[in-house]
Order: structure tokens, then sequence, then C-alpha cells
């Protein structure tokens, strides 16, 4: 493996922003699902093919983490919060990795289609059920409210770094360069007071 960058690459940025805008739309996709029966043919037409889009560029993106390391958290980072940040980003990957393959699971023990586009088609990965039906719904929305909750967390962290802590941690993952805030002791020493 290749030394630590202190930035995220160009494939890290675009596959992180991509997925998230994806990720969004499709939390709110699946809630709207939900509540609205007149939407619902067209919302579960646009989630299938999104899912499978978000597992591939899942696929992709932790090939690219594999590659090219994500960059260290600053030095005045506490332990508890490096490891906090560790476990959550490998949380959000195994809940991403695992909602597409139970919500194909699902549909595939309730006997559904798995269209992706046109005539292209899912193969069956589980036998029909309508028990295992159930489960799975049950599982695929407990896995989506819980991804909802860690993108929230993951969001106010972001926003933490940003506005209060002010050192870059999300400036490397929006331009690649991270631009730390100038502390009060090394400013020049005639300035006005």
């Amino acid at each position: 493996m290749r030394k630590k960058d202190p930035n995220f690459n160009l494939t890290a940025r675009i596959l992180h922003w991509l997925m998230a805008c994806m990720i969004f739309c499709m939390l709110f996709i699946g809630a709207f699902m939900m509540t609205s029966l007149d939407n619902r043919p067209w919302l579960i037409d646009l989630h299938r093919p999104l899912g499978f889009a978000i597992f591939l560029l899942l696929i992709i993106r932790f090939i690219n983490r594999i590659i090219n390391p994500q960059p260290p958290l600053p030095n005045h980072t506490p332990s508890w919060q490096r490891l906090m940040a560790n476990a959550t980003h490998w949380f959000m990957y195994i809940l991403i990795f695992c909602l597409p393959l139970v919500g194909w699971a699902m549909l595939s023990s309730g006997n559904y289609p798995i269209i992706l586009f046109g005539e292209v088609e899912l193969p069956a990965i589980t036998p029909v059920s309508p028990t295992w039906y159930a489960y799975l719904r049950t599982s695929h929305s407990i896995l989506a409210w819980t991804l909802f909750i860690i993108v929230l967390g993951h969001l106010s962290m972001a926003l933490l770094h940003a506005l209060i802590y002010q050192d870059g941690v999300l400036t490397s993952i929006v331009k690649g360069k991270k631009k730390v805030k100038i502390e009060e002791s090394t400013k020049f020493e005639d300035e006005p007071s």
C-alpha cells in the first residue's frame, strides 16, 4: 500500500458525493413508497435500479479505498473520536452493501421481478416464501432507518469539523485539499487589538 495522502483522491470525492446524493434519494423514495399508493409503482421502478447502481458503486468505492487509503484525521482528534469515525464509516459501508442484497432477497422471496431497465432483469436469489418475504421486508426497513440515522450522525460530524473545528476535514472531501484554521498564536504580532 502507498503512503496515506492527507486528502481524498478525485475518485473517492466523486464516488462520495455521487453516492451521497443517490442514497439520500433512495431513503426518501423508500419512505414515499410506503406512504403513497398512487406514486408507488413508478417509485418502485426507480428504487430497484438505483439500489443496484449504489451497490455497484460501493464495490468500486471499496476497491478505491483499499488502493488509496482514507486520509488521517487531524492530530487534535481524540482517539475515541478516531475510533468512532472509523467504526461509523465501516458500519455505513456494511449497511450500504446489505440493503440492496436484502431488498433483492426480499423481492425474490415475494416472487417479484427485479427489472433494472428495459428487459434487463436480475435473477431470483432466494426461493419464493411469504414468510421470508415478511422477515426480509422488515429487515430492509430497519436497515434503511438505521442508515438514515447513521447518515445524520455523519453529516453532523462533518458540519462540526467544518463550522466549529475548522480543521479541513470537510474541505478534503469537497475540494481535495485540507485548509487548517489559523490559530491565535500564529497571527502577526503587529495586528491591532
